[in-house]
């Protein structure tokens, strides 16, 4: 039950439901599932069990996977609105287009309430060209049809650092350069949604 699974945390009023390592087969058992009963029926497992709960959150965040499977299915299915994260590279941007192909497919057959908060850009090492570049490229192509934060995430060592430290950003670096780019989407997030609804 996922009530039962919810847990505090040293913060006020922030709660978390973990992964464990019983997730990492669950995307093909969903998908042979799926496809034995020919139904959405498996896709909507996750928004059920949300359902149950979500009227005691302001906010529910679902962190997903890298991957266009039954998982991130499952968690667009239970979303009023999915913020996608890209890299600034090559591969990530071109992968882009199929995450929203996927996105747009789940809004038809399965939520219709389900829009894009915008595209995040993440693991930004200024310094760069390239980065400015595919950075750039993102804003050009997409801008016009979703909201492309302002805001950037920019790569530090630091952030891989958290979780051999088993600490959020805030807690780790504090007064470092991502964890002000995460306060920073934090309130252009907040704005936006005041702006949408």
């Amino acid at each position: 039950k996922i009530e039962e699974a919810i847990l505090k945390t040293r913060y006020k009023n922030l709660y978390v439901l973990p992964a464990n390592l019983n997730l990492a087969g669950i995307d093909i058992e969903i998908s042979e599932k799926s496809r034995v009963d020919n139904t959405f029926l498996k896709q909507e497992q996750l928004k059920n069990s949300i359902d149950r709960i979500k009227d005691s959150f302001d906010y529910i965040i679902i962190d997903c996977p890298p991957a266009l499977g039954m998982l991130t299915v499952n968690a667009l299915a239970a979303s009023d609105a999915t913020l996608v994260p890209v890299q600034a590279n090559y591969l990530s941007a071109k992968g882009l287009e199929q995450l929203l192909a996927t996105i747009n497919q789940v809004k038809r057959q399965i939520n219709p309430k389900l829009c894009i908060e915008g595209i995040l850009i993440t693991m930004v090492e200024a310094r760069t060209n390239y980065a400015k570049d595919i950075s750039n490229l993102i804003r050009d192509i997409y801008c016009n049809k979703i909201n492309v934060f302002e805001t950037e995430i920019p790569r530090s060592v630091r952030t891989a650092e958290t979780s051999a430290e088993g600490k959020s950003i805030f807690a780790y670096d504090p007064s470092g350069k991502v964890a002000e780019a995460y306060s920073s989407l934090t309130q252009e997030v907040l704005s936006y949604d005041q702006k949408r609804n």
